[in-house]
């Protein structure tokens, strides 16, 4: 039985924020700029002192701005801080000025008495043995879907090249344990030429043989789905039954497709602009309670810079988000702690491999 890690609230009748004071609130100087001494957030629960009572920001990301509407706290991007503002201003994180950060607060039982001493395998590379963490994922993944949680999956194109990889996807999005999609316009693409041309770039997806003229595959699938105007009118129309986009498409998953200066085509539903594919990946970061990004970097960064630590659920129960950075490179699954967001989970593995332990655990896939 899956148990999320309980949430331990401030005691806010302690003295240190009895006497704390109230937290400056300065105005914005002008649309898209923060006042000086702007204080910026993090990914961990954040309280703000204002009129005497101490308020939670209910969805926060890093690297944004604290703006106070009068009834509560909201963050911002400073390309949202509107022309004045009421931003929190105070560099603090302890009381001291109306502001506590409030980190290590989640009860668990991965805790060590021995967390400062030596010790050998402390680092998670190749050699470090998942079995646990791959147990643990499972049972989240069952705990979410029955709970009604909000698993988001950050994909890299290299989970199109594998065909089992690809099936093994397909079925977790058709049995629920997907409730968005975040990837570039190269998965869609190679996933979508895999199910129209059987390759992902001209190879083969089932035995990786380069196909005749196949560097051009890929570009054709483009360009016909380009014809057809929109991917779902090109699986309507090419009669297309499989992969990874096509679930999507079928089970109204929603997919967000954020483009880069080095993408072909690129597909129609790709965003173009940096900052509408950013508010969009954000609403959907707004909701998730888990993130599994798997085999690309940057994507996987951009959606962890937006991924706070924890969850205010409807019912104002505040709970855990669990993320996981899966890659076959030990510096790339653990780049993502060293941009900020310290609680990201690396398992340093190929996707093939990853796909295949996670769907045996969940009883869709046979070794």
């Amino acid at each position: 039985m899956f148990k999320l890690n309980k949430y331990i609230e401030p005691d806010f009748t302690q003295k240190v924020f009895q006497d704390a004071p109230d937290c400056t609130l300065t105005v914005a100087p002008r649309a898209k700029a923060a006042p000086a001494n702007f204080h910026a957030t993090s990914i961990y629960p954040e309280y703000f002192k204002i009129n005497g009572q101490w308020h939670l920001a209910k969805d926060t990301r890093m690297d944004a701005v604290a703006v106070w509407d009068g009834e509560e706290i909201h963050v911002v991007e400073f390309r949202n801080i509107k022309e004045n503002d009421l931003v929190v201003t105070g560099r603090t994180e302890d009381c001291s000025e109306g502001i506590y950060v409030h980190a290590n607060c989640f009860e668990s039982d991965e805790a060590s008495s021995a967390e400062n001493i030596f010790a050998f395998r402390r680092s998670r590379n190749r050699e470090t043995s998942f079995t646990y963490d791959y147990e643990k994922l499972v049972n989240l993944l069952k705990h979410e879907k029955e709970n009604n949680g909000y698993v988001v999956w950050i994909l890299g194109p290299a989970c199109s090249f594998d065909v089992t990889a690809r099936e093994i996807m397909s079925r977790l999005i058709k049995e629920g344990y997907v409730q968005a999609l975040l990837a570039g316009n190269a998965l869609a693409t190679h996933d979508l030429e895999g199910a129209y041309m059987g390759t992902a770039l001209g190879c083969d997806i089932k035995n990786q043989k380069l196909h005749e003229m196949g560097h051009y595959n890929h570009l054709e699938t483009i360009n016909k789905i380009n014809t057809y105007g929109s991917i779902p009118a090109f699986i309507e129309g090419e009669g297309i039954d499989n992969g990874i986009i096509y679930s999507c498409v079928k089970n109204n998953v929603p997919f967000v497709l954020n483009g880069s200066i080095r993408d072909d085509g690129p597909l129609p539903e790709v965003f173009e602009h940096a900052y509408e594919g950013q508010d969009m990946i954000r609403s959907h970061i707004r909701k998730a309670t888990t993130v599994i990004g798997m085999a690309t970097m940057l994507h996987t960064i951009a959606a962890g810079n937006m991924t706070p630590t924890y969850r205010v659920l409807k019912d104002g129960t505040i709970r855990p988000i669990y993320f996981y950075m899966v890659d076959s490179s030990d510096f790339v699954a653990s780049k993502l702690g060293d941009r900020g967001s310290l609680a990201a989970k690396s398992i340093v593995t190929n996707v093939q491999d990853f796909m295949k332990n996670v769907g045996s655990g969940l009883g869709l896939y046979k070794f």
